[in-house]
């Protein structure tokens, strides 16, 4: 029976071994906004950072004063 010459390395071992495969990431669709977005995480829509159906931050406006 064949032996191997050399050790293999854990790496080169773990790559033949893997069976990841990309998956297509979940999306949820707001209840408020109906945006779809990734779950468990904030979304923009408008100028408002929402999370979980509420507003959590509103984009500042920059405004200009003249003197």
């Amino acid at each position: 029976m064949a032996h191997p010459k050399r050790r293999q390395s854990s790496t080169r071992r773990d790559k033949r071994r893997t069976q990841y495969k990309a998956v297509v990431p979940q999306l949820a669709k707001d209840a408020t906004t109906g945006e779809m977005h990734l779950y468990h995480r904030a979304h923009w829509h408008e100028g408002k950072l929402y999370y979980r159906g509420k507003v959590v931050l509103e984009k500042e406006v920059a405004t200009t004063e003249e003197n």
